[in-house]
């Protein structure tokens, strides 16, 4: 049913005032209709709010870890209670090398840089850091768009892997965390950057500065900015980006900034004393990492054993998540090819799968339901997955900083993990690098010959269908030219 006078008819209201006047000059009471109730929506609980009922059933002293020698425990440093209830979860007791020398000067203020590679704890120090600051030091009234807290990393899964730890570690705060990388629409950063006030913003320097030019971010008022992976990011040609960006920032007298690289050749030291103040130096070296926490197998094959090796090491040892690298997207390929051919759960991730894949493969990678994932170094980099304890480099990595971040993807933290590398007749040239730059000599052993046979295939090998090149360029068209000339000569 339809009604005659609607709200939002211009005449009808004009009607309405007319009868209004004629009522009060003749005295006459016309009955008032009601206006129809507009319905509420109710609004969703924030992502980022506080979870104050289940932060008030936490007791501290829940978090009772015993004083052991050379050891540092979370509770000597002074943290807020919702900060320590989220170590606690994590199952945290000690900190570890790098977080015991760095919490004291960067809790204090100071800025600071590092030597030290993934797997050292350092992305759970500077985030307890910048956490404490922000619970200690509140802000109201903040605009949107504008963070306090600037995390630039290299790669989308490095991004992901910081923002992901950052809400694990806030989960008992109102700090909202926003991750801003590539592959991604430009409207989904703005609604997230401009729904609330974000305190952290962790991003790739290519899209934030997209995000820049497009003013859905403002970097005028960042206290705290974290450089990742610096060399990496000279490697990757990032630089010029991130001097535009921390130019953005305030000057590195009014912000804390804290420097992180792998390796630090020459431009990356000059990077970091143009962009910090008084900074304290911290270094872990690379073997730390590599030697105490992982252990290193490498065994001698040719070529053509490979596979059957990795079967039987997956099947044999019944391991339920393996992370696979090799140097090129075709290796890789061709491995996922073979790898299901016989009945193995397997995915590929590497830089020529769109972002939205990438994503979803990692993610079930991480629940279990991908058993092998097949990785190149560039796309690995920067992957996280707790209770993961085997590595398996299929091809050795030319780079033996390669070869040290990829067994760094187990072993985390302290945590124990073991790295098997297999060395055929071109990969076992690179072994004696890989030794001097770990500092530790590697032994190589022959597998059972058992592990060397395969069993039968449960699918049949795919058959590729032949696809003729396109040809492109000029001599296509001097081609396709030369063709109508012909047939129109053939007319005449």
């Amino acid at each position: 049913m339809i009604k005659e006078t609607t709200l939002s008819n211009p005449t009808s209201k004009r009607d309405d005032r007319a009868e209004q006047k004629n009522d009060k000059a003749t005295g006459s009471k016309r009955p008032v209709r009601k206006r129809a109730k507009r319905r509420r929506r109710k609004k969703s609980p924030s992502v980022s709010a506080p979870h104050n009922a289940r932060q008030q059933d936490w007791d501290p002293t829940r978090f009772d870890v015993p004083q052991v020698e050379g050891k540092t425990r979370f509770q000597e440093f002074d943290l807020p209670e919702p900060l320590l209830h989220a170590i606690y979860d994590l199952g945290f007791e000690y900190c570890t090398p790098i977080q015991a020398e760095l919490l004291p000067s960067t809790l204090a203020g100071k800025d600071a840089t590092g030597r030290a590679q993934t797997g050292t704890g350092k992305t759970a120090a500077f985030l307890i850091t910048v956490i404490t600051r922000m619970l200690n030091d509140p802000l109201e009234d903040r605009k949107t768009g504008m963070p306090r807290v600037l995390v630039l990393a290299p790669t989308r899964e490095l991004v992901l892997q910081i923002s992901a730890e950052a809400m694990q570690l806030s989960k008992y705060t109102a700090i909202k965390t926003v991750s801003v990388f590539g592959g991604t629409k430009y409207d989904k950063h703005h609604k997230q950057l401009h729904r609330a006030p974000v305190d952290i913003v962790v991003a790739t320097p290519g899209r934030l500065l997209d995000n820049q030019r497009r003013r859905d971010i403002y970097l005028k008022k960042v206290e705290v900015l974290i450089i990742d992976e610096a060399d990496r990011m000279l490697d990757m040609g990032f630089i010029p980006d991130v001097r535009k960006i921390v130019y953005s920032t305030p000057d590195k007298s009014k912000r804390q900034t804290l420097f992180f690289s792998a390796t630090l050749p020459e431009e990356v030291t000059r990077l970091a004393s143009q962009w910090t103040r008084n900074p304290v130096n911290i270094q872990v070296e690379p073997e730390q990492v590599a030697v105490e926490t992982v252990e290193q197998i490498i065994y001698i094959v040719t070529s053509d054993e490979k596979f059957a090796l990795l079967y039987n090491i997956i099947h044999q040892k019944n391991l339920d998540r393996v992370l696979v690298f090799c140097n090129r997207r075709d290796q890789v390929r061709r491995l996922a090819e073979l790898l299901e051919r016989y009945g193995t759960n397997c995915a590929i991730l590497s830089g020529e799968v769109p972002q939205n894949k990438r994503m979803r493969r990692l993610n079930g990678f991480k629940e279990g339901k991908i058993r092998v994932l097949v990785a190149t170094d560039v796309a690995g980099r920067g992957i996280h997955i707790e209770g993961m304890d085997h590595v398996i480099n299929f091809t050795l990595p030319r780079d033996p900083e390669d070869y040290v971040h990829r067994i760094g993807r187990t072993g985390r933290a302290g945590a124990s993990g073991t790295s098997v590398s297999f060395a055929d007749e071109e990969d076992a040239f690179y072994i004696p690098d890989i030794e001097t730059f770990t500092d530790r000599k590697l032994s190589c052993i022959e597998p059972d010959p058992e592990w060397l046979v395969l069993p039968e295939p449960v699918a049949p090998k795919k058959k590729r269908r032949f696809r003729p090149k396109r040809r492109t360029g000029a001599f296509s068209r001097r081609k396709s030219y030369s063709g109508s000339s012909r047939r129109r000569q053939k007319k005449t």
